[in-house]
């Protein structure tokens, strides 16, 4: 079968593929017979680097392995990464283009950043710069002793959505790529003189490339992508508002339920391992209060909990209202405290916790924070049961100067 004539001149043709090969960062590197004769710009970057390219010694045996050629003769195309220099890696693809013994190398570097990755790149900074900013704001009395027991947690959550993210982002350059090809094979169709005549070499291409799979692929895809995204996004703006600082934060009508729950999410990953959580949640007015300090006060009773189970356990966060008043109770089914002990758990620098391990600030502030809400904490414990502190709030505050 003769090639389709191209419907450009063919001083335009080579312009225009020149101008195109010389834009791209991928190597691109032609052979014929087993002798070099074009490699663009990038290619020839990358090539200066291998140990065994010269001027004089150009050959694509040393390039890629011995059975790269023949795998390529008889399959049509192969793939895998290659050593470029030291310590340097590189994708490698190679197609054999015809029977005349034209062969096509690309290469790619898998750490290049490209046009189409700086926008996520950017976005990727930016997500950092707004993490570093919460973590200082954290960096407030108490809070030096729990961002170190929440960072690691934090990241977690975070690193497992933009994990997977970046996964499908590279199955998602695979797909492109067979798309391509395939759309390359569409448009040599088109400009045939016989279209229908290269309808076996396209459904052999569509076979190929496996494009049924990648139309039922992509969709999840690219759901599973945004859902990643959307957590991220929820984790960071839920360490926002929790770890607002005081001069940011204004008393205000707040929704508890919204607040715990928020404050659930940035501490879960330090409970979920060891206890069930079981929410029982009344119906609350809208309450007046400092969001931020009460997210401290229900995050420190809230890991306390979950220190005090051993093994295995459950958490149980109820709430409820009266006339003037909402409460919020967090009970665990830990180790107790004595009563000796119960006693003293508000004192400053008190601590059950082993040495090394607790502050004993965490109690004692809570309770600071409570009283300036002009409230309360009651504290209920039996060794070996369990625990349960509740808060118990005014709807409205006080009236009067801060």
């Amino acid at each position: 079968m003769n090639p389709p004539e191209s419907v450009l001149s063919p001083e335009l043709d080579e312009a225009l593929l020149e101008a195109a090969l010389f834009r791209l960062q991928e190597g691109v590197l032609v052979y014929r017979g087993g002798e070099l004769v074009y490699a663009n710009p990038a290619a020839q970057a990358m090539c200066r680097s291998h140990p065994l390219w010269s001027d004089e010694d150009r050959r694509l045996e040393d390039l890629v392995p011995t059975h790269a050629l023949p795998q390529a003769r008889d399959e049509g195309r192969w793939s895998d990464f290659v050593p470029f220099g030291e310590g340097r890696m590189l994708a490698a693809r190679l197609y054999q283009l015809d029977e005349a013994g034209h062969t096509l190398l690309l290469l790619q570097d898998p750490g290049l950043v490209r046009d189409g990755d700086k926008e996520l790149l950017r976005r990727h900074e930016e997500l950092n710069v707004r993490l570093t900013a919460a973590q200082e704001k954290l960096l407030e009395s108490e809070k030096l002793a729990s961002i170190g027991q929440l960072a690691a947690g934090v990241a977690h959550e975070i690193n497992n959505p933009i994990g997977y993210v970046h996964s499908n982002l590279g199955s998602l350059q695979e797909y492109l790529s067979s798309l391509f090809a395939l759309i390359d094979v569409y448009e040599r169709a088109l400009r045939a003189p016989d279209p229908l005549a290269m309808r076996a070499e396209v459904d052999a291409s569509r076979e190929r490339l496996d494009i049924d799979f990648i139309s039922r692929d992509l969709p999840q895809l690219m759901t599973e992508s945004r859902e990643g995204v959307e957590r991220v996004t929820r984790i960071v703006r839920d360490l926002k508002d929790f770890s607002r600082s005081d001069h940011e934060s204004a008393w205000k009508l707040t929704d508890l339920h919204a607040s715990i729950d928020s404050t659930l999410n940035i501490v879960w990953n330090e409970l979920r391992y060891k206890a069930r959580l079981e929410k029982r949640y009344g119906t609350l007015p809208m309450v007046e209060c400092l969001p931020s300090e009460l997210n401290q006060v229900f995050m420190n009773l809230l890991l306390n909990a979950g220190q005090a189970i051993q093994e295995q356990g459950t958490i149980t966060v109820s709430t409820g209202h009266d006339e003037d008043t909402v409460w919020v109770e967090i009970a665990d089914t830990g180790s107790g405290i004595p009563p000796d002990m119960l006693q003293r758990i508000f004192d400053p620098f008190f601590t059950t916790k082993p040495v090394g391990t607790g502050t004993g600030l965490g109690l004692s502030i809570s309770y600071g924070i409570v009283a300036k809400h002009d409230g309360r904490i009651e504290a209920e414990s039996e060794p070996g049961s369990g625990s349960r502190f509740r808060v118990i709030l005014p709807v409205r505050r006080s009236r009067r100067p801060d």
